[in-house]
C-alpha cells in the first residue's frame, strides 16, 4: 500500500515542530523568503530543529535566491533537503545537486503542459537526479505559498491522464484543509501534501487539533483507495 507522505509547511515555533512530529508529519518546512509572514531567522530556525525528532525531515524552503545563499543557509542548519518556490529554472536545481530538491510549480491551466515538459526535458537532459518532486502550487495568487487558495485539481488530473507528469512525482498542495485533504489524495494519487494555512489557528502558529485531523484525514483516503 502507497502511503501518502505528508509535509507540514511554515513551521514558526518548537512546539508546533513538535506538535507535526508527533501527529505523525514526514517533514516540515521552514521558510527563508523574508517577505513571507512565516520567514524564520537562522537563529529561530536553529531552536525549531534543535526539538525535532529522528526521521522528520526538515526542509529548507527558498524563493528566488542565488544557490550560493541556499547552499550557504541549508549547510549553515545542516539541511539536505531545499524547496524553491519561486521562478527558478532547472540550472538552479542543477547547480544545487547536494542537495534534494522539492521544486514548487503553478498549476496555470493554459502553460502547465508546458511547464510539465520544461521539467520532464530537464531530468533527462540535464540529469537532474536530485530532483524529488514538484510541488503543485495555486496560480494566480501572486504569493509564494501559503495562501490557502484552492488549487486546480481538474487541470491536475487532466494532465495526469495524458502522462504530463511520467518521471515527476506529484506533491499536492494548495488551499489543503482537514476537510479536503481526503478527496485529493484519493482523486490526485499524490506521492506526498504539503499544508500551511490549513493547519492553523492563526498565521504561523498551527493548531494540534488541525494537525492530528490532516494526517488521519491522509491515512483514512490510503486506506480507502487501495
Amino acid at each position: 500500500m502507497h502511503r501518502t507522505r505528508v509535509k507540514i509547511c511554515g513551521i514558526t515555533r518548537p512546539e508546533d515542530a513538535r506538535a507535526a512530529a508527533e501527529a505523525g508529519a514526514d517533514g516540515i518546512g521552514l521558510i527563508f523568503h523574508p517577505p513571507a509572514p512565516r520567514c524564520l531567522t537562522i537563529e529561530r530556525a536553529r531552536d525549531i530543529l534543535a526539538t525535532l525528532p529522528a526521521f522528520v525531515t526538515p526542509v529548507g524552503v527558498f524563493v528566488n535566491v542565488s544557490p550560493e545563499q541556499v547552499t550557504q543557509t541549508a549547510t549553515d542548519l545542516g539541511l539536505r533537503h531545499v524547496q524553491l518556490n519561486g521562478n527558478e529554472p532547472p540550472d538552479v536545481v542543477g547547480a544545487l545537486s547536494r542537495f534534494a530538491v522539492i521544486k514548487a510549480v503553478r498549476v496555470e491551466r493554459d502553460h502547465f503542459g508546458d511547464t510539465l515538459a520544461t521539467w520532464r526535458s530537464a531530468v533527462t537532459n540535464l540529469r537532474l537526479t536530485n530532483l524529488k518532486g514538484l510541488v503543485l502550487e495555486t496560480a494566480g495568487t501572486g504569493k509564494a505559498g501559503g495562501t490557502g487558495v484552492p488549487n486546480d485539481w481538474e487541470t491536475v488530473r487532466q494532465h495526469q491522464r495524458t502522462g504530463s507528469f511520467d518521471g515527476l512525482p506529484v506533491i499536492a498542495a494548495g488551499g489543503l484543509t482537514p476537510e479536503t485533504v481526503g478527496r485529493v489524495v484519493r482523486d490526485i494519487r499524490p506521492w506526498a501534501v504539503d499544508v500551511s494555512s490549513g493547519v492553523e489557528d492563526a498565521p504561523g502558529r498551527k493548531s494540534v487539533h488541525k494537525l492530528a485531523a490532516f494526517i488521519q484525514a491522509v491515512k483514512d483516503a490510503d486506506a480507502a483507495k487501495d
